[in-house]
């Protein structure tokens, strides 16, 4: 099991534990300006109510972005990060 595999069986457990779903789920990363991260994370969320909220850092490198959304279970929350995963860069808080 890779440690990525861990980590998510690990977060299904705490989620379930902690979360009583449907829920607001709040994700935020931090991604490079270098390209169109920002775009791509917003691009993931598109269309499903979500409230997205960007701030840049002091020196503009980089971006954080807080979403909100309302999801069904802990596989629907781990969906996103996985995605999320494939965006240059991006680290998840």
């Amino acid at each position: 099991m890779s440690n990525k595999d861990e980590f998510y069986s690990k977060l299904k457990v705490q989620l379930e534990d902690t979360t009583k779903f449907p829920a607001d789920y709040l994700y935020k990363f931090i991604v490079p300006t270098t390209e169109n991260q920002v775009a791509e994370v917003e691009d993931l969320f598109d269309n499903t109510g979500a409230v997205i909220k960007t701030k840049k850092s002091k020196t503009g490198k980089y971006v954080s972005v807080s979403i909100i959304l309302k999801l069904k279970n802990s596989d629907a929350v781990i969906s996103y990060y996985k995605k999320a995963e494939k965006i240059k860069g991006i680290i998840s808080l």
